[in-house]
């Protein structure tokens, strides 16, 4: 097996470098949208349309 460690490798560093800042703002993007969903369904909060968010996934491929 190879001795280079991952964090070595090319693959390793986009890994670090995009991949895991897109999975953390995506998992707070979606933790974001529970707990909206969770105020509708509940009837305590009012839904704001107006403003789309903005896709993050898009600006991170390479």
């Amino acid at each position: 097996m190879n001795d280079t460690a991952f964090h070595a490798t090319r693959m390793g560093q986009r890994y670090y470098e995009a991949t895991m800042p897109a999975l953390v703002r995506e998992l707070a993007r979606l933790n974001d949208n529970i707990e909206r969903l969770l105020a509708v369904a509940q009837g305590d909060a009012k839904v704001e349309t107006a403003a789309p968010t903005k896709d993050v996934a898009k600006e991170d491929r390479r």
